[in-house]
């Protein structure tokens, strides 16, 4: 049994099937995907959009990065573990809901940098990571100015007139509209920059008896 192993071993050996590593390139590559993963984190940290910051999932993109490299290394250097790793890993379920579209974005920026750095092509891992984080940090600069917010206002019904001609001043878009007896309210899309004296105005308003903003990120509407 023991001559059939050592067969088996040598002839994948002697095919290509399996291929010695030394600990440097282990290290290096986990170190580029350490390094490619502390630049994706401090870019979204920088740039965060969203409502609520998560630090939890900024120290996953690091997780994410150096787990990929460290899988990736691992398989590149033998075949049949590449199959049995693709096997388990095909069983694994992950349900935590991402609300953000962009926060796949950037775990997906997360695997590429690992997958490049464990296949030890650091000088990719690192340009592509830099070029990436250029990239999204100008996009960033010219999104930003007006911003998209949600206004809702809660008014005496008698006061649906007065209301909307405070309402014709700005570029709005109603969302939702909900009339009862005595009062009403609204839910209108609006863009404003930094200046948010519209909800003192609105609230100005004779018969409006509530008046909040909140920005819009597509997570509500």
């Amino acid at each position: 049994m023991g001559n059939i192993k050592d067969i088996l071993i040598e002839s994948f050996e002697q095919s290509g099937l399996i291929e010695t590593i030394s600990p440097a390139r282990v290290l290096l590559s986990i170190l580029c995907a350490f390094i490619c993963g502390v630049i994706i984190y401090a870019v979204y940290k920088l740039f965060f959009r969203g409502p609520v910051y998560s630090e939890n999932f900024g120290v996953l993109l690091i997780l994410t990065t150096v787990v990929t490299g460290f899988v990736i290394v691992t398989i590149s250097s033998n075949l049949v573990l590449s199959l049995g790793m693709v096997g388990a890993l095909s069983i694994v379920r992950f349900r935590a809901a991402i609300k953000d579209p962009l926060d796949i974005g950037f775990l997906f920026w997360g695997i590429a940098a690992g997958l490049t750095s464990g296949a030890g092509l650091f000088p990719i891992a690192l340009i592509g990571t830099a070029v990436i984080s250029v990239i999204y940090a100008l996009v960033c600069v010219f999104a930003k100015g007006r911003k998209t917010f949600l206004l809702v206002v809660r008014y005496d019904s008698e006061s649906e007139k007065a209301v909307e001609d405070a309402l014709s001043e700005i570029k709005y878009l109603l969302k939702s509209k909900t009339v009862s007896d005595k009062y009403s309210e609204l839910t209108a899309s609006v863009k404003i920059g930094k200046d948010s004296s519209l909800v003192s105005k609105i609230k100005g308003v004779e018969g409006v008896k509530s008046a909040s903003l909140v920005e819009y990120t597509g997570d509500v509407i």
